[in-house]
C-alpha cells in the first residue's frame, strides 16, 4: 500500500481483468455495504420522525394508511412497510417502536443491533 499526501493509506489498485467478489472489494476499500448504510439511515430517520409531535406532517405521512381499494397486484413498498418488515426481524411491533424511539440511547442501541443483524439478503 502506498501513502497519500494526507497521511492515509491508499489501497493498491484493482484492475479490470481481476475477478474479486463484492465482499472482497468492500473489505479492500474498508467500506460498509450500501445496504447497511441505507438501513441505518432509514432507521435514524424513522426514530427522528417518531419523536416529533403527533400532528407533524412527516409523522402523519409515515402513519398514513390510504383508504379505498387498490389496483390488482402486489402492494407498493412504502417506508412504513419496509420499517415494519425490518422490525419484525428483530421481534418488534410498530407500537413498541414508537415508545422505544422516545429514549434516544435505547433507539441508538436498537438501530445498531438492527444494522449488525443485517437483512435476509445481506452477509
Amino acid at each position: 500500500m502506498s501513502k497519500s499526501g494526507r497521511g492515509q493509506k491508499v489501497p493498491t489498485r484493482i484492475f479490470w481483468p481481476q475477478r474479486i467478489s463484492n465482499e472482497e472489494l468492500l473489505e479492500h476499500c474498508q467500506q460498509e455495504s450500501i445496504e447497511k448504510i441505507l438501513v441505518e439511515r432509514r432507521w435514524k430517520w424513522v426514530g427522528h420522525v417518531l419523536r416529533k409531535s403527533q400532528n407533524a406532517i412527516t409523522r402523519v405521512a409515515v402513519q398514513w394508511k390510504p383508504e379505498g381499494r387498490r389496483k390488482r397486484g402486489r402492494p407498493m413498498t412504502t417506508w412504513r412497510r419496509t420499517a415494519e418488515a425490518d422490525a419484525a426481524t428483530m421481534g418488534q411491533s410498530w407500537g413498541t417502536l414508537r415508545t422505544l424511539a422516545q429514549d434516544r440511547e435505547k433507539w441508538r442501541d436498537f438501530v445498531a443491533a438492527l444494522v449488525a443483524h443485517g437483512k435476509k439478503g445481506s452477509e
